[in-house]
């Protein structure tokens, strides 16, 4: 079995050059400040969740951490994970509609990004880690990180808007034409002289 060495993102400047939930219509940078702002406290050194994840709320559910080809994304540990993000689960219409709002099933990428998390003893989290799908049934191992606490605290002190500013990547494609163009929030495409 291998061993799992997953980086942690602790600055805004690490999850925007991570590639965590983007391009659009990927939902992960709303998923985590959600999460971040709506679905825990930070105190005293611990993660606290307002809500408890083995009630399914929000469409949480238990993580398995299987072995998938001998290698886990996350380290075995006996305790449990929980998965929040699968836009499809159930409870996950509980999620705000600013996480929801691309979703749809013509359109795989946005329902692909998803945290798990880690719950100790006294039921706070320990670890908080952002992944993706690489297919339907597989995360990407290459593709998760741990989010230390202290970048969900950067995260909860934000507005959204001043988050995603922040984090999101802008695109840009090299045209024949030697132009640049760049795909703005409403994904048409413009021509940058």
């Amino acid at each position: 079995m291998s061993s799992i060495m997953v980086s942690t993102l602790n600055e805004l400047s690490q999850l925007k050059q991570s590639g965590f939930g983007q391009p659009e219509p990927r939902h992960g940078l709303n998923l985590l400040y959600w999460f971040a702002h709506d679905y825990i406290h930070v105190s005293n050194g611990d993660i606290v969740p307002k809500f408890k994840p083995q009630n399914g709320d929000f469409g949480f559910h238990k993580y398995q951490n299987r072995i998938e080809d001998d290698d886990h994304i996350v380290p075995i540990q006996n305790l449990p994970y929980y998965e929040v993000g699968n836009l499809n689960a159930r409870g996950a219409d509980k999620l705000p509609d600013y996480v929801r709002a691309n979703h749809s099933s013509r359109k795989p990428d946005s329902n692909k990004d998803r945290i798990i998390v880690r719950r100790d003893t006294d039921g706070s989290f320990n670890r908080v880690y952002v992944t993706e799908h690489s297919d339907p049934k597989r995360f990407d191992s290459s593709r998760t990180y741990r989010v230390s606490q202290g970048l969900l605290k950067i995260i909860k002190n934000m507005s959204r808007e001043d988050y995603l500013s922040s984090t999101r990547v802008d695109h840009f494609r090299f045209t024949p034409q030697n132009h640049y163009e760049t795909a703005p929030d409403n994904n048409s495409w413009c021509t940058i002289l």
